[in-house]
């Protein structure tokens, strides 16, 4: 209900907002939330229509009671769209009590009331709506019904036209706040008609041949000249933050597909909800052939509208086609000339996932925005996922929360289980598992990301100081005559990766991150480049090893030409080979410990103690172990005796030093900066603007509901099955379990990620 100020505005819900005490009624369910007293106060004044209203709630449905305590009311229900319609019926003081396969017992203000049920008009996808047949305890016979507005108003009596146009303008104000809508009638039955119907419906549900078409016959004609009651409107509430989420991955170019098991409208609602479709889309194609070539028509009739050119014998696919035959192709991107969404049906899906049918749904389905698989069976949902790695270049995700979509997360490359209401079998076969789907969103936009540039640096870091420490060995051997002899000290070579340049690159590849995780989620356009492997590739990889051909040349030259026929400030001779070599790696180690330090874009003060630790270390050894006393103790392990002190205190040593680290780190500086101004990357415009708005103070978070508008009403989107209402009758799923009610031994569906409020 809507709640308004003193001055007759309409003022939004909120948690502040004061909610209806339902107190008057000691069977209410206390976590039921209302916030519009009049209708309460139509409840108390013994309106006749409202009681009418929460008559037909309480009576029409499917759902099961169970009753541990007195007073303690546990519903049971088919969908949880049924739970929150009895469960709204039994606040407002209609509270279904019990039932057995001839009686409904319903509280009505307070007063215990025995229904007796006659007939089940059970619901199916082509009737879209289900009718309960009761006699009351006064002896009247009344037909209440409820089903999807297109359907029953078609179904309703003349005289309802007044209340018939005051109803579709509610209808169309719920559509468009996304809620799920319902249409609710009644109808008073005569005796004798009754016991003629009756009669032949017994008939109809023994007859050996074309029973769903007798009866379907039957439930025509006495559903007819319906009394209009109203409509109720159930919101379908997501998981907090789950249309922000899909939108800001939609934004990372991240194609979402929805592979489930409700029936067409449900997963058509879902979409909506969650702002995967919407009324600005050219148009959402719905496959529902029943053959393979009706399947194969549809496909192709989608594809044309989106993109015609796709048919021409000279398009790309077409050509490769043709030359592959049978062999396994990747299918390119191919952009539609506008913005369209697929919903396929699970029938017509097992028709599309035939072999000579798969290629067509890959490239109609990966030109829309948007692709909902809806019927679809466990299999299905793994097949498609197949499908996807078999046909594109791509990384799939599977995220799910149930046992039937455990074949899925086993298929996709990563799997996300959510844990929740739905078990444990989700959360035991996936990658990683959370709580909420709204985690998703900081799983890969901030983590995810975090975690590819940290390896890509990571990558391109160890190749480079690998290249520029090998290489030089290679300029060595033309003075060396190639006669293996090493440039360095061997006790370098051996703690070169084990010790003095290991720990910069690991905090580096555990801390790193080129923004905070605010600026990820607010610029999600930062995951393309990871999307498009722009950080290590081929061309990334030569350039690598260019660099570190380059380095080692200066690394090689510039400590050669140094010590070429130099001398001490006191005249001795230092142009010797010890000299050269810890003249060499001291230039290699500080080159290597400066590029890390331009890699690094986010310091700590773990990364600041590795660097300079490694330094000191370094130079702690290197001198502990060219000194006199090591050689003394070990005299063929350290030959290098007063080397360190004799070379390191020469300024014309450091200056080479210096001379060698700037020539080779002034052009990887120059590059990227030219490179940053002239010709800069999707991210490297996005880290401008982080760089401009991070001197402008940042601005307060906006907290908006956010509502759809459409146009379009949901029609009966309830997760039924159909029979359900036959073996209510038969009894065969009950048993005695208390006084007080009896209770069903089925398993009732859930429904993804969602729970129901009225």
């Amino acid at each position: 209900g809507d709640v308004y100020d003193m001055s007759g505005q309409r003022i939004e819900i909120n948690e502040n907002t004061e909610k209806v005490d339902f107190s008057y009624n000691p069977l209410a369910d206390p976590k039921f939330a209302f916030y519009d007293h009049s209708l309460v106060e139509a409840v108390k004044l013994n309106d006749v229509p409202t009681h009418r209203f929460f008559r037909l709630l309480s009576l029409c449905h499917t759902v099961m009671p169970e009753e541990k305590k007195e007073g303690n009311l546990v519903y049971q229900a088919q969908s949880p769209d049924e739970g929150a319609l009895v469960t709204a019926a039994r606040n407002f003081g209609f509270v279904f009590r019990a039932r057995t396969p001839e009686t409904i017992t319903v509280v009505e203000m307070g007063e215990t009331k025995v229904y007796k049920l006659l007939a089940i008009l059970d619901f199916n996808n082509v009737r879209k709506r289900m009718s309960v047949i009761v006699r009351s305890p006064e002896g009247d016979l009344t037909l209440y019904c409820k089903g999807a507005d297109t359907i029953l108003y078609e179904l309703l009596h003349p005289s309802c036209n007044s209340l018939k146009e005051e109803t579709t303008e509610h209808l169309n104000e719920f559509a468009g706040e996304g809620l799920r809508t319902l249409v609710v009638a009644y109808k008073s039955l005569e005796e004798d008609y009754f016991q003629d119907w009756i009669r032949r419906h017994h008939e109809a549900s023994t007859a050996l041949e074309g029973r769903e078409d007798k009866l379907s016959e039957l439930y025509e004609e006495i559903e007819k000249d319906l009394m209009l009651l109203g409509a109720t409107a159930i919101e379908d509430k997501l998981q907090d933050g789950v249309p922000q989420t899909i939108e800001t991955l939609a934004k990372a170019n991240i194609k979402i597909w929805v592979l489930t098991g409700d029936k067409q409208e449900t997963a058509m609602n879902i979409g909506y909800s969650c702002n995967l479709l919407n009324d600005d889309m050219e148009e959402v194609f719905i496959i529902e052939g029943s053959t393979s070539d009706d399947v194969l028509n549809e496909l192709r009739n989608a594809r044309k509208k989106m993109k015609p050119d796709s048919f021409l014998d000279s398009d790309e696919i077409n050509i490769q086609f043709e030359k592959s035959s049978k062999k396994q192709i990747i299918i390119p991107d191919e952009q539609a000339n506008g913005v369209y969404g697929l919903v396929i049906t699970g029938h017509s899906l097992a028709y599309a996932l035939e072999g000579n049918l798969e290629l067509e749904l890959v490239r109609t389905a990966c030109m829309c925005k948007v692709v909902i698989c809806c019927r679809v069976t466990p299999l299905q949902k793994a097949q498609v996922v197949e499908l996807v790695k078999k046909y594109k270049k791509a990384v799939t995700l599977a995220i799910g929360d149930g046992a039937n979509d455990v074949s899925m997360i086993k298929t996709a490359h990563i799997g996300v289980g959510i844990s929740g209401q739905e078990g444990m079998q989700a959360v035991l076969s996936s990658d990683f598992s959370f709580a909420q789907f709204r985690y998703l969103q900081r799983l890969l936009l901030v983590h995810g990301r975090w975690s590819y540039i940290r390896m890509c640096k990571f990558l391109k870091y160890f190749f480079y100081k690998n290249f520029a420490f090998t290489l030089v060995h290679f300029w060595y051997g033309f003075f060396s005559g190639f006669s293996a002899q090493t440039v360095y000290d061997e006790w370098f070579i051996t703690l070169y990766n084990l010790v003095y340049t290991s720990l910069p690159v690991l905090g580096m590849s555990l801390f790193d991150q080129d923004v905070d995780d605010r600026w990820s989620m607010l610029f999600p356009q930062l995951y393309v480049p990871g999307q498009q492997n722009l950080y290590f590739n081929k061309v990334v990889f030569v350039k690598c090893m260019l660099q570190g051909i380059y380095s080692s040349l200066i690394l090689f030259f510039i400590p050669y030409g140094a010590m070429y026929n130099t001398v001490r400030s006191d005249g001795k001779a230092i142009a010797d080979y010890q000299s050269f070599a810890l003249m060499a790696q001291t230039c290699l180690l500080i080159v290597v410990s400066v590029q890390i330090g331009l890699d690094t874009s986010y310091w700590t003060v773990v990364n600041q103690f590795f660097i300079w630790g490694s330094l000191s270390v370094y130079f702690a050894i290197t001198f502990t172990m060219y000194s006199d006393g090591m050689y003394l103790i070990f005299t063929a392990s350290f030959p290098f005796i007063g080397t360190a002190r004799n070379t390191l205190s020469q300024p014309n040593v450091w200056l080479a030093i210096f001379l060698s680290i700037t020539l080779c780190v002034l052009p990887v500086v120059g590059f990227r900066f030219l490179k940053a101004q002239l010709k800069p990357t999707p991210s490297d415009k996005v880290l401008l603007k982080i760089k401009e708005a991070k001197k402008r103070p940042p601005p307060p978070s906006p907290k908006r509901r956010l509502r759809r508008t459409s146009t379009r009403r949901s029609g009966y989107a309830f997760s039924h099955q159909h029979g359900f209402g036959a073996l209510i009758m038969s009894g065969r799923n009950m048993r005695p379990k208390s006084p007080f009610a009896t209770t069903g031994t089925f398993s009732p569906n859930s429904d993804k990620y969602k729970h129901k409020g009225l």
